[in-house]
């Protein structure tokens, strides 16, 4: 059975990220376009369109060309959007790295997507340097000024227009991001303009979500690098003619400050962040009335955290689900349907079709039955770069992309996530969402935060161990989490084991990082 948007298709203008992100520049000339959150310092829409051109024909000087490739290695500062529109007017393509990573994680990307060009900040420049050792790299560029790297304001003093570059937005890439999929290791995502300018066009013709309007002031507090902060936040504000707030890290206190400070109307986050706002004592110290939703991605958010986020904060918390593989977008809550629900990932967004297929038989299940998310629509990638098999592995052959994810859709067409489908616990033969556990255990007042995995049972095969963070000032032993969940859950689903830690590992996109708890586990097993 195939599900679609509730909404009419939409179609998307034949143009490139860049015409499409900087249309309104000349309408919203004056207007603050970006913000800096900690300084204060600004780029008017009228300064960003600039910046972008001189920039573009400063690369241009430098011989950077269609189809080449610069990387972008920076937190979130204003000058980020700049670097990706520049690149993209001139039929460049970004490669985005994430700003923790080390000199050799670095490396592989800068290595995998041939990069000539690396754009960072002063205090990364000696790992982007050592990253870019043995790469195709040819210069690096700074953000202000470091010995040993060519100040980006250097490259703006040229006097000539970029040139005009004739750009195929269906065929040219835009983006490289990098994704490990379903499994195995990360793998450029290759994106075109048409990808992104569909995926924009997508969010704003569903028509049931409140989404990002032109009177909007939108926390940008989500890693640029990462596909969600990228598109839903960043270019997606912009394209709209909103104020992006930039943060280059996340701090509870400064995050609040922002919010209270800029008049936050719009804040994108992801689930830890959404749980600090339901149970840190320090928001009550804050202002956040401006706040009208908060919008939760990239990991499963449980209906009792958004409620009580919701409650306390006093607006809405939706859920929206995407993947990079997906330019992100292929679901989004209707916030204006009256009783919409909370734990939801939401609808399809325009142009998406949507399968819900059984893991065993392959075969496409009814309402109510879990079964593996499979998507197709305009949105969904190329493919991997340079991996036709990780390709052909994860796009059918009717164009259908397998995420991965466990889900099912109720009655009223709503979408729910249980889980990935290479972390269910298996015990006794029944399978254990860790993913709703964790939901119900950040709902116990002393619970600051967890991670549940499979631990290997003779007897059971697997069995469920969570790993909780106590809140500061709370006391909590393992008699007292365990038979919390056991009142709420059916017996197979009940935690067996508990382990309290000062920290659950998490990607900088928010999701947990069960895999290194999992091998933690087994060394320590194998010892």
């Amino acid at each position: 059975m195939i599900f679609k948007s509730p909404h009419p298709d939409v179609t998307a203008p034949d143009v490139s990220v860049p015409e499409f992100v900087l249309r309104h520049c000349e309408r919203l000339n004056d207007k603050p376009a970006i913000i800096d959150a900690a300084s204060g310092r600004s780029l008017t829409y009228g300064q960003l369109a600039r910046s972008v051109d001189q920039l573009a024909a400063g690369l241009a000087g430098r011989g950077f060309s269609k189809g080449d490739v610069l990387a972008i290695y920076s937190p979130n500062v204003p000058e980020y959007a700049v670097v990706f529109l520049a690149a993209g007017k001139l039929g460049g393509i970004s490669t985005t790295a994430n700003p923790l990573y080390t000199a050799g994680e670095l490396a592989k990307q800068l290595k995998d997507s041939k990069a000539r060009f690396l754009v960072t900040v002063p205090p990364f420049l000696e790992k982007a340097k050592e990253g870019a050792t043995s790469s195709s790299v040819e210069e690096i560029f700074v953000l202000g000024e470091a010995e040993g790297a060519t100040p980006l304001s250097e490259l703006m003093q040229a006097s000539d227009d970029p040139p005009n570059i004739a750009i195929s937005p269906s065929e040219d890439l835009a983006v490289l991001p990098y994704s490990s999929g379903t499994t195995g290791m990360p793998k450029g995502v290759m994106l075109t303009h048409h990808h992104l300018v569909m995926n924009m066009c997508q969010c704003l013709g569903m028509e049931s979500f409140e989404g990002i309007e032109e009177s909007d002031v939108v926390l940008g507090v989500l890693p640029f690098f990462h596909i969600y902060g990228m598109v839903v936040v960043m270019l997606l504000t912009l394209a709209r003619g909103g104020t992006l707030i930039t943060m280059s890290r996340f701090d509870m206190e400064d995050f609040l400050g922002a919010v209270q400070k800029y008049r936050i109307t719009s804040a994108p986050l992801v689930p830890p962040i959404v749980l600090g706002l339901a149970k840190h004592p320090v928001v009550n110290n804050y202002n956040l009335s401006s706040l009208r939703i908060i919008m939760s991605g990239a990991a499963p958010l449980g209906e009792a955290l958004a409620k009580d986020a919701a409650e306390r904060i006093g607006c809405k918390v939706a859920q929206g689900y995407g993947m990079t593989e997906a330019s992100p977008v292929t679901h989004l809550s209707p916030t204006r349907n009256p009783g919409y629900k909370l734990g939801s990932l939401g609808m399809p967004v325009p142009n998406t079709e949507v399968m819900i297929v059984d893991t065993e038989s392959g075969k496409p299940v009814t309402r109510g039955k879990i079964g593996e998310i499979w998507i197709r629509g305009p949105q969904i990638m190329k493919g991997y770069l340079g991996r036709p098999a990780a390709t052909a592995e994860s796009i059918d052959a009717q164009g259908w992309y397998h995420s991965g994810d466990i889900g099912y859709v109720d009655e009223g067409g709503y979408f729910f996530a249980v889980d990935r489908m290479k972390e269910l616990i298996k015990y006794k033969g029944m399978q254990v969402a860790p993913a709703e556990l964790e939901a119900l255990l950040v709902t116990h007042p002393a619970i600051g935060d967890a991670a549940v995995i499979p631990v290997p049972d003779e007897e059971a095969g697997e069995l469920p161990k969570a790993y909780i963070v106590v809140r500061a000032g709370q006391e909590l032993d393992a008699e007292t989490v365990m038979n919390f969940v056991a009142e709420q859950v059916a017996p197979h689903k009940r935690i067996r084991q508990v382990e309290f830690i000062e920290q659950i590992p998490k990607s900088a996109s928010g999701k947990i990082l069960r895999r290194v708890l999992i091998d933690e586990e087994r060394t320590r097993l194998t010892d």
